[in-house]
């Protein structure tokens, strides 16, 4: 059983990685909702920016950790039952999550760095990575939304396939990352 699932530790890391998405995400969106259309500038709209900014970086960090795994342990056997098709379409998925995982807080990062707001909860600050500029900054967040926006319908498309594969085609794609799901 364990030869056609992922690994523990790729496993942890995936979970890892969704768990912070599905915090950032509604951060992101109310964040800016409330600085940017609302145009309510307190403590709270600054406490989401910094959440913000730190999840950010927790979730490069974890992405980079999986990627780094993934090239060095690979990925259990594709499921047999599936079309060459649906198994290229998924690696092209897969792969464009990792980007969009990778590039969206890069350019979050690079927005932070323009504007500059590089400070974390008073408590840290985030080395620069460009000059600042704050005309630039607003086209590296809307780089970094439109990213983000993108990463949201890959992942929609991933966790579609996921489900068609376990309630329609009833086989085992779903159970290789959750192994209690796995069919005999």
């Amino acid at each position: 059983m364990e030869a056609r699932t992922y690994s523990r530790a790729a496993r942890f890391l995936h979970w890892l990685t969704v768990a912070l998405v599905a915090v950032q995400l509604p951060v992101g969106i109310y964040m800016s909702y409330r600085g940017n259309v609302l145009d309510v500038w307190d403590a709270v709209t600054g406490g989401l920016y910094n959440g913000h900014k730190f999840l950010g970086v927790a979730i490069l960090l974890v992405v980079l950790c999986r990627v780094a795994y993934r090239l060095l342990h690979g990925a259990p056997p594709s499921e047999p039952t599936i079309a060459r098709w649906q198994d290229v379409a998924s690696r092209l998925n897969h792969w464009g999550m990792y980007a969009l995982l990778i590039c969206v807080p890069v350019a979050g990062y690079v927005g932070i760095s323009l504007f500059p707001a590089l400070d974390i909860f008073g408590v840290f600050s985030l080395p620069g990575v460009v000059a600042p500029d704050k005309e630039a900054a607003k086209t590296a967040f809307a780089i970094h939304g439109l990213l983000a926006f993108l990463l949201v319908l890959l992942v929609a498309v991933h966790v579609a396939a996921a489900l068609f594969h376990y309630f329609v085609r009833k086989d085992n794609v779903l159970g290789r990352m959750i192994p209690r799901l796995l069919r005999r």
